[in-house]
C-alpha cells in the first residue's frame, strides 16, 4: 500500500501504527531513510575556496523522511510506504518527536543472542594461548 506524501503529524501516526504492527505476530524489518531533497535547487559554482558546494547551499534544503516495512517480492502487496517532507526550520522539533516514536517502537525488541559469538571468541582465544610454546 503506497501512500502519497503525508503531513508530519500523519506520518508520526502511521509510523506508530507500523511499529505497533511489528509487536504482534508480523515480524520483519522497518526501514527508515532520511535524505536532503534538493531537486529544485541548483548547486552553486565550485571555486577553489568551496571544494564541496553542496555543504553550503544558497538556502536551506528540505528533508525527505521515508519509512517502509521492507516486504520482499513475494509479499509486495503488503508493503507499506510512508513519506513526509520536513521544512528546515522545523527540523529540531521533528527529529525530537521522530526519536521518541522510534524509541517507543523499539522497546519490544528482544536483545541479540550473543552467546554463540562469545563462545567462539573463547574457543579462539583458548586455542591461541595453548598453541603458543
Amino acid at each position: 500500500m503506497t501512500m502519497g506524501r503525508l503531513s508530519n503529524d500523519e506520518f508520526f501516526t502511521k509510523l506508530t501504527e507500523l511499529f505497533d504492527a511489528k509487536k504482534g505476530k508480523d515480524h520483519g524489518s522497518i526501514v527508515l531513510v532520511q535524505k536532503r531533497l534538493s531537486h529544485d535547487q541548483p548547486l552553486p559554482e565550485t571555486t577553489s575556496s568551496t571544494m564541496l558546494p553542496d555543504l553550503h547551499p544558497p538556502r536551506p534544503m528540505l528533508v525527505l523522511i521515508r519509512a517502509t516495512n521492507a516486504k520482499g517480492k513475494e509479499r509486495r502487496q503488503d508493503k507499506i510506504k510512508l513519506s513526509t517532507i520536513v521544512e528546515p526550520d522545523s527540523l529540531p522539533a521533528f527529529f525530537e518527536r521522530y526519536a521518541d516514536v522510534c524509541k517507543a517502537g523499539m522497546t519490544t525488541l528482544k536483545p541479540r543472542d550473543r552467546s554463540k559469538r562469545k563462545g567462539k571468541a573463547k574457543k579462539k582465544k583458548g586455542a591461541a594461548t595453548t598453541s603458543a610454546p
